[in-house]
């Protein structure tokens, strides 16, 4: 064979069966969508996964609420805020959405263009700190409305269906792990701000859910599932004990804040009740440039939902999902977005990542889980002062889960690589160049931001730029629009392609007739298909 090497192994023989061959299900998920665990483990599972998603609700108010004006009071009723919108939105996607395990709560998609709102110089003259942090997020909120049309009018009308009909495995891993690795910033850069503390959560969380299962030698997932209660409880007991003795008596503030169980403020400012209502800040200001940057930002947060759902069915132990489904998804996505206009959370709404990868740590997909811990969240958001304490973890034990999440969401979108021919050039560049290209681009915007205070594309209209360098500045974005763009376009005539783009894997889902488990997993409650043929 020209150009080949000798001395290796000889070919396996044709009868000879693949040593790990795809699965169209992930296996070994002890309760998939259907199939809840019984009500004590699904409670205790439920609330841990709000306890996960905790870290994006309590990080994204805290860097932005003082930012606006606002101090602890406002940045508790924000928190609330926000965790009543998550919990009401997480069942309006699990009953009527995608019907999919999934979180939705806070994106940091939307975080840059509610910073550009709030650097905008028409706030300058408020004199009153509360009374300017209350007007940028009532401009905040009309943009949100605003925004929320666009999803509601791409998934409802089956327009994003049109487009997710041409996505295939191939172009689906650099979109899928992007949407995990892409959050690195997130991950060991938390742990380092305390790293006494976030280092121990990490290696006791690995420990758990890892090593622990293997030392029983025994078929109790007790360790292994309930990983994060176990290893949050234990550092934050000790995070306590260091700040009661002293240990960061004569620290400075910043080690102060990410080290200390007393700095986050929350529990003093939080009311003891309290149910958010829309319009809570005042009624919402519109302005038409505000309006396109968020909408951009809304689609970008639609492209990286669409990836996030993807895994989310994997981990679920679930078939991929029709193009309809996802479609529907993003419908329901876009009217969770206007709820967070409407009740004023600063940013808007998407697939939680953090909970997608607490799928793959528990095991567990089950669609009742995922239902109870949005009942939790809606809960403690109303019971401010009990949603405080748990709300006041420290950031670094949040980033060490982050490092273990971000990390199974990244190698579920490497795991669809089963169905693709790696052996096969066009393969291998499609899936080397968008991945190369999603982590490069952002990191050019990203820096050339930090440096200059501003974009690459910096103009006198501010929503122009935001259009422009929110989109490049998402890792998942890039990658996932690259790969889509060439994967659908280079060679598409060749027949030989389809297989190794891994096409034919999905095709039989992509209708609800072609698969009886399409059915079973994805269509509506209470009989309402037959009012939504379409969908």
């Amino acid at each position: 064979m020209a150009g080949g090497g000798g001395g290796g192994a000889p070919p396996a023989a044709k009868d000879d069966p693949l040593p790990h061959p795809p699965k169209e299900q992930l296996p070994n998920i002890s309760y998939c969508i259907t199939s809840p665990p019984p009500w004590p483990e699904a409670i205790l599972l439920g609330f841990q996964h709000y306890l996960v998603m905790l870290g994006t609700t309590v990080l994204i108010p805290s860097a932005l609420v003082p930012q606006m004006g606002g101090g602890n009071e406002e940045k508790g009723k924000v928190i609330q805020t926000i965790l009543f919108v998550a919990g009401l939105n997480t069942l309006l996607q699990t009953l009527f959405g995608t019907r999919l395990p999934a979180v939705i709560g806070a994106s940091y998609t939307f975080v840059p263009t509610t910073i550009s709102i709030m650097l905008s110089g028409r706030f300058n003259d408020t004199a009153d700190p509360v009374d300017r942090f209350k007007r940028i997020m009532r401009a905040t909120q009309g943009a949100l409305i605003v925004a929320s049309t666009l999803q509601m009018i791409l998934g409802f009308s089956g327009l994003w269906r049109n487009v997710v009909r041409f996505l295939s495995p191939l172009s689906a891993v650099p979109l899928v792990s992007l949407v995990g690795f892409g959050l690195y910033e997130l991950g060991f850069p938390g742990i380092a701000k305390c790293v006494e503390i976030g280092l121990p959560e990490l290696i006791i969380l690995v420990f758990f859910s890892q090593y622990m299962p293997h030392l029983l030698k025994g078929e109790n997932h007790v360790y292994d599932r309930f990983a994060v209660l176990f290893s949050v409880a234990v550092v934050w007991l000790y995070a306590y004990v260091l700040t009661i003795g002293g240990a960061y008596n004569g620290a400075g503030l910043k080690t102060q804040t990410s080290c200390r169980t007393d700095r986050a403020g929350l529990i003093g400012a939080a009311p003891w009740i309290r149910v958010p209502w829309p319009f809570q800040w005042g009624a919402p200001l519109f302005d038409a440039g505000e309006a396109f940057a968020m909408m951009m930002a809304s689609f970008v947060a639609l492209v990286e939902s669409t990836g996030a759902f993807i895994i989310v069915s994997r981990y679920a132990s679930a078939t991929m999902m029709p193009p309809s489904v996802l479609s529907r998804g993003a419908g329901w996505q876009g009217i969770a977005i206007l709820i967070s206009g409407l009740f004023g959370t600063g940013t808007g709404s998407s697939v939680a990542v953090e909970n997608a990868g607490l799928l793959a740590l528990t095991k567990v997909g089950s669609r009742r889980v995922v239902q109870i811990s949005a009942v939790f969240m809606i809960f403690f958001s109303i019971l401010g002062k009990f949603g405080a304490v748990f709300a006041s973890i420290p950031a670094p034990v949040v980033a060490a889960l982050y490092c273990l999440f971000f990390a199974y969401v990244g190698a579920g979108g490497l795991s669809l690589l089963q169905y693709c021919n790696l052996n096969s050039f066009r393969t291998v560049f499609i899936l080397g160049f968008s991945i190369f290209l999603g982590l490069s681009v952002p990191q050019y915007f990203n820096e050339y931001t930090s440096v200059n205070g501003y974009g690459p594309v910096h103009t006198k209209a501010r929503w122009f730029n935001d259009m422009v360098n929110v989109p490049f500045s998402s890792e998942a974005f890039v990658g996932g629009c690259v790969a889509y763009f060439l994967d659908t376009t280079v060679y598409k005539k060749d027949g030989s392609i389809r297989k190794d783009r891994g096409k034919h894997w999905w095709d039989r889902f992509w209708t609800f007739k072609g698969d009886s488990r399409t059915e079973e997993f994805y269509s509506l409650p209470f009989n309402l298909k037959k009012y939504f043929p379409s969908v």
